[in-house]
């Protein structure tokens, strides 16, 4: 959520960020209920100021054995402020619940440098790394050399999990457990705190973290606990600092490692072969907790990606950073840069990597403070960014480094996780 005293008096700019981002949002309609509960708020405790100076007259004439009159007419007026109290308390319990209600709709406000665009179609490049490979043999897909590798089962998968299930086998698992140790080390080497973190949250985690309630129908719930399985570790570890002071003095770095659930409602049709889109997946997670300073924030955003870079730098992949444009943003982003890695397959590069810098928009969220200097309460500002995830990294990491007679090449960054494999052999 954004300040409500800035939201006031720059209604244009959330609007427009409203707008661009593609969330129904009509800012009249907060600014309208804000007003109206302020001015209930305002009466309110009008009243009950009335009340306490009428009981406190009522006391002392009581006391005294006095003015038996002016006690009853003011016990009568007490009685007529209880019930105006009553009537107003009504009405602002129903107006702080919508106020609550649409501030949770308030998108965050885009960068400067932020292209403005409908879809992913609009992005636009930063950098291409490595070159794209050519191939002077048939060219293979993830799951022609998966099956014939006997790296995965998506039949069997499918059978016992449903669309878009699968199973990982010997050296399919492996790799998917390489590049996530892989990651792991390079952010402990860069002093990041490694997690193994909660899959099972409360709804005010998700609601904290800005992704409820827009990002709801994403998620799985187990309603019988009042929990729901995070699409991210993302969400528990900023939920981990909630409503605490830390010091951040240094950025507070932690990575997590987790499996993850997304429902993928609305992308029926799409990316359905393979590995590409699946319901369950493992991520190794980025989260960055730093002071209120954009310019160290966005800093530290680049820092960020450079990590996600130097791993697939490290699994030699060629790859591309893409600026994301207002209309591929989530309601939370305030800047975002997605990874898209060359996928043979797909004749694309296709996304594996996106990292955010959110500024102070999740912290007021989840009430994540910090005394600056001066010793004041500040918010602090939130980042976020894969390492990598998987299987869809396998998806690149097969096709790219396939050879002539069927086998996978191992980079040498993987192959001390891999029992000194050097190469994927058909069995």
């Amino acid at each position: 959520m954004l300040d409500m005293k800035w939201v006031r008096n720059h209604p244009e700019k959330v609007q427009l960020a409203a707008r661009q981002k593609g969330i129904d949002f009509n800012v009249q309609e907060l600014l309208a209920c804000d007003q109206l509960r302020r001015e209930l708020l305002q009466n309110t405790d009008a009243l009950r100021q009335d009340r306490n100076t009428l009981t406190s007259r009522i006391a002392a004439a009581m006391r005294l054995g006095e003015q038996q009159n002016e006690v009853d007419t003011w016990k009568a007026q007490v009685r007529q402020c209880n019930d105006k109290l009553a009537q107003f308390e009504a009405k602002l319990t129903e107006a702080e619940q919508q106020f609550s209600r649409l501030q949770l709709l308030v998108p965050n406000i885009t960068s400067a440098d932020t292209p403005v665009g409908a879809s992913d179609e609009d992005n636009i490049e930063v950098r291409q790394v490595g070159e794209i490979p050519s191939f002077e043999y048939p060219l293979l897909d993830h799951v022609e050399l998966g099956e014939q590798l006997g790296l995965f089962d998506l039949r069997r998968g499918v059978k016992v999990a449903g669309s878009r299930g699968y199973y990982l086998k010997n050296a399919g698992l492996l790799l998917h457990r390489a590049v996530q140790q892989l990651a792991l080390d390079l952010l402990m080497d860069h002093g990041f705190t490694v997690m193994d973190v909660p899959l099972m949250v409360r709804q005010d985690a998700l609601v904290g973290t800005g992704f409820f309630p827009l990002g709801e129908d994403q998620c799985y719930a187990l309603p019988e606990d009042g929990l729901w399985l995070v699409g991210t570790s993302e969400v528990s570890l900023v939920s981990y600092c909630s409503n605490e002071i830390v010091d951040v003095t240094e950025p507070i770095r932690m990575a997590g490692v987790s499996a993850c659930f997304r429902r993928e409602v609305g992308s029926a049709g799409r990316d359905v072969r393979g590995l590409y889109r699946v319901h369950q997946f493992a991520k190794v997670e980025q989260v960055i907790i730093a002071p209120n300073d954009a310019e160290m924030s966005n800093q530290l955003l680049e820092e960020m990606v450079g990590y996600s870079e130097a791993i697939l730098q490290a699994l030699e992949l060629p790859y591309r950073v893409m600026a994301v444009c207002t209309g591929d943003m989530s309601q939370k982003t305030h800047k975002q840069y997605d990874i898209e890695t060359w996928m043979p397959s797909r004749h694309q590069f296709g996304e594996t990597h996106s990292a955010s810098n959110l500024l102070d928009f999740q912290a007021r969220r989840c009430n994540i403070r910090y005394r600056d200097e001066a010793g004041e309460l500040q918010y602090c500002h939130t980042l976020n960014n894969t390492a990598v995830a998987s299987p869809r990294i396998l998806i690149p990491l097969l096709e790219n480094h396939q050879q002539a007679d069927g086998s996978i090449r191992i980079p040498k960054a993987l192959q001390p996780y891999m029992r000194g494999m050097e190469v994927i052999k058909p069995q």
